[in-house]
């Protein structure tokens, strides 16, 4: 059996080195076949450069580099691609993602499991990013069309009938949770606990969290535009009513003093209302307009690996001619 690792790099030069020495270490130990395939996500610093050397000492290591940075999502996809293992673990290069884990993936791989999941408990965390999280969490289950679970990340083994369904789904906006949650198959998670970061700084800021975040909303579900529906039908019922009000007053009591911050405050709240659900449905269409485009998830500019599976993963052939031919060799 063969045991593929995809590793999603970007501007690891201070641990790459030790990551690989640290992973190989434990597969050893395994006494099983077994690839690395690193995706240096268009790092800046000389991540690409020991990634070769690393690749040119030990016959087990594949490399590919992307032309500029294309985020991790995409670096997870090249991986998966470039993977021919029976098993796929997906881990980050930052040791956040104890190497000696995979032994008990495989070992549940192994009872017949498709998914493997390690889930991170949040001990160590900020107080505030773990009220942050869980608020997120518990919003997001309440609205998507799948399950998403705290502390559940990308650390998992896959099997290969599920590396192939998700490489079925060629969505340009991947948000891989969602997708890997959506494929199903038989699936086990266990905990382990949450390691701190050796060297290095997280590439994760709020913002992006935040973006990722609006991604993981939008990518499973449409009630964000029914909720425009409901919300619409609220205020016309709310404006009928203080419209049957105004006229009961004026009827008993003659007509008033027109109320201007009545008039005011009602057409500021609805003029947000307005630019609220515009927004929302602004993020679907421009889904839609990246989507339609059909351009390749990511450019390659060095790699040691052969054509992957699916070069821009859109069952496309000729698609496939064009996005090899962009390869650097």
């Amino acid at each position: 059996m063969l045991i593929s690792i995809v590793v999603p790099c970007f501007n690891e030069e201070e641990i790459i080195g030790r990551f690989h020495g640290h992973v190989t270490a434990e597969l050893d130990l395994l006494e099983q076949e077994f690839e690395l395939v690193y995706v240096d996500d268009g790092s800046q610093d000389r991540t690409l450069d020991l990634l070769q050397e690393i690749a040119g000492a030990d016959s087990r290591t594949r490399y590919v580099s992307f032309s500029r940075n294309f985020g991790k999502e995409a670096a997870m996809l090249a991986g998966l691609r470039h993977a021919e293992g029976d098993a796929v673990v997906i881990m980050d290069a930052d040791l956040q993602h104890p190497p000696e884990l995979v032994r008990r993936m495989l070992q549940l791989y192994e009872e017949g499991f498709d998914q493997v999941i390690a889930k991170r408990t949040r001990k160590g965390d900020r107080v505030s990013r773990t009220v942050t999280a869980r608020a997120y969490y518990w919003l997001i289950n309440r609205l998507v069309d799948v399950q998403l679970v705290d502390g559940v990340g990308d650390f998992r083994l896959l099997s290969r009938r599920t590396v192939d369904a998700v490489l079925e789904l060629t969505e340009y906006n991947r948000f891989s949770k969602g997708i890997f949650a959506w494929v199903g198959f038989r699936t086990t998670t266990f905990e382990y606990e949450n390691a701190v970061r050796e060297q290095g700084r997280s590439k994760w800021s709020f913002g992006k969290l935040l973006n990722y975040g609006l991604d993981g909303l939008l990518s499973f579900n449409n009630k964000p535009l029914r909720a425009a529906i409901y919300l619409g039908m609220l205020l016309l019922a709310v404006a009928m009513v203080y419209a049957a009000w105004i006229v009961g007053v004026a009827l008993a009591n003659g007509v008033d003093t027109p109320g201007y911050v009545t008039l005011l405050v009602a057409v500021i709240a609805l003029a947000g209302v307005q630019m609220l659900m515009l927004g929302v449905v602004g993020e679907y269409v421009g889904r839609i307009y990246y989507e339609v485009k059909r351009r390749p998830h990511f450019l390659v500019k060095a790699t040691n690996a052969g054509l992957p599976r699916q070069e821009d993963g859109r069952g496309d052939s000729d698609g496939n001619r064009r996005a090899g031919e962009l390869v650097g060799k």
